[in-house]
């Protein structure tokens, strides 16, 4: 039997997650976000820790143009 790849999962500073192998140096701009284990495993904490897939800096304008618009109706 042979061993499964191991995976960690990655996060960068859009707070964008994806799986990458143990034994591979991680690329600039991503870290270890903690939560290491098989493909399958690593699949199921990205759904549950992940759940708004947009880019964070996406997330942060919609946030101030929601928030600008509500200001306006005041």
């Amino acid at each position: 039997m042979s061993n499964p790849i191991r995976y960690a999962v990655v996060v960068n500073d859009e707070e964008q997650h994806a799986l990458w192998p143990e034994d591979v140096p991680l690329p600039e701009g991503w870290r270890p976000e903690g939560f290491e284990g098989t493909e399958e495993e690593c699949v199921a904490h990205v759904d549950r820790v992940w759940p708004d897939i947009r880019p964070l800096s996406l997330r942060r304008r919609l946030a101030e143009h929601r928030s600008a618009g509500t200001q306006e109706t005041r």
